[in-house]
């Protein structure tokens, strides 16, 4: 059996930035999400996959620990970054990862220039990004999430299942 180190997928932004240089002068078409994805279930995969078919190479932008904290909660995340970006990596949809710490994505898209922008529909209200995408002549996608699957709902039912 082949193995293969999925940690050559988890780029910094600047060799991000290169691989996207190369990417567009090859008539790619790039495309880029954000998250946490903490603890990756159906909703998650399913959400990747549609944010894949939207382009020619998927960069996922994966927060920080310290990022995630900030804006979810101190006891999260539950998977360390390293780890969520190897499964990230390992994904057949997921292209690239990079991780950032800042609360919002925006200086990477910024430095990445995406194609595509793409978020869950539950942040149509929001995406940060958007601004930069789509004065660079790129769209913004919406992706339908799958009901009732969240990282925070997993979370609960261990807690209700192991509750003494």
């Amino acid at each position: 059996m082949t193995t293969f180190d999925y940690k050559t997928l988890i780029l910094t932004r600047d060799q991000m930035k290169a691989e996207r240089a190369r990417l567009h002068a090859a008539g790619k078409k790039v495309v880029f999400t954000n998250g946490a994805f903490d603890i990756l279930h159906l909703g998650h995969l399913t959400y990747m996959t549609f944010a894949r078919q939207q382009g020619d190479c998927l960069i996922v932008g994966l927060n920080s620990d310290a990022s995630v904290r900030r804006y979810k909660s101190e006891k999260r995340p539950i998977v360390p970054e390293q780890e969520r970006a190897v499964m990230l990596a390992g994904l057949k949809c997921v292209d690239y990862v990079v991780i950032f710490d800042e609360d919002e994505p925006k200086e990477l898209i910024a430095h990445i220039l995406p194609d595509v922008l793409v978020k869950g529909e539950d942040w149509a209200h929001y995406v940060s990004g958007r601004d930069i995408v789509e004065a660079n002549g790129g769209k913004v996608v919406l992706a339908k999430m799958v009901e009732g699957r969240s990282t925070t709902n997993v979370i609960k039912k261990i807690v209700e299942a192991y509750r003494t």
